[in-house]
């Protein structure tokens, strides 16, 4: 039996890159997921129908994060498409990219991303607190940028530090419920979506040389660590951030 037959899944920023590799894992283990997304409706769709051409359940919601009533928007679609069924696994992946060094971030930069990486998040998972099950999963996407000093990210990483914080007390105030909360921090991992910034003359050597398992992340990595700590197998981990990186920057490599 499918690790996650019968549950139900919300899976934040879906439509591509990690996120759609998250929502086909979850599905592929037999969990019907709704897939977010905030403006690309047609890549949403096409997460939707890859799902369900291998078998799996799967709906769209869409809610542009980081706006007035985008909470309200998002589990308004969510509870249309759960038809009455609680909530088992919630992964909050929808991220704004980094706005660079603090010399040329600007202030409505700054809100910008605070308002997508930590606000949306937070008010997201308040409101999925009494839809979710008794025994139900919170997993949180956050960064290796919160362990090394990345100064093209520090806002960025501000908000993610963040996140690991809000996982850390999370965890303590549910854990009488059962339900577990952890981060996962992948590290750079080639998707869709960021094709061309590996394609940078010598940046993927220069990664792959920083990362232990010497080769760049996939999508498919990160995933398979969700959906380890959504199943049963990570029933005894909580208030966790693991480390999805394959070691980049551990120290200088032998």
């Amino acid at each position: 039996m499918d690790r996650q037959t019968g549950r139900t899944a919300l899976v934040t920023g879906a439509s591509r890159g990690i996120g759609r590799a998250i929502a086909e894992r979850l599905a592929a283990d037999g969990a019907i997921v709704a897939v977010h997304y905030g403006h690309d409706e047609a890549a949403a769709q096409e997460t939707v129908a890859r799902i369900e051409r291998a078998g799996g359940h799967a709906f769209a919601v869409h809610a542009e994060l980081g706006v007035d009533g985008d909470v309200d928007t998002l589990f308004t679609g969510l509870e249309r498409g759960l038809a009455g069924r609680p909530l088992d696994i919630l992964v909050n992946n929808a991220a704004a990219l980094p706005a660079g060094p603090m010399e040329k971030d600007t202030p409505e930069q700054f809100d910008r991303l605070f308002a997508v990486n930590v606000k949306a998040p937070y008010f997201i998972t308040q409101r999925a607190l009494p839809l979710l099950r008794d025994g139900g999963r919170i997993i949180t996407l956050t960064s290796v940028a919160t362990r090394v000093a990345l100064p093209g990210q520090t806002s960025f990483a501000m908000g993610k530090g963040a996140l690991e914080t809000m996982t850390l007390t999370l965890a303590g105030s549910l854990g009488t419920r059962g339900i577990t909360v952890n981060a996962v921090a992948p590290g750079a991992t080639r998707t869709d979506v960021n094709v061309a910034v590996f394609e940078a003359p010598g940046t993927e050597e220069f990664i792959t040389g920083q990362t232990a398992l010497n080769r760049l992340g996939r999508a498919e990595d990160v995933a398979d660590v969700v959906a380890f700590l959504a199943s049963d197998d990570g029933r005894w981990i909580t208030g966790q951030v693991l480390d999805a990186s394959g070691g980049l920057h551990l120290g200088v490599r032998a």
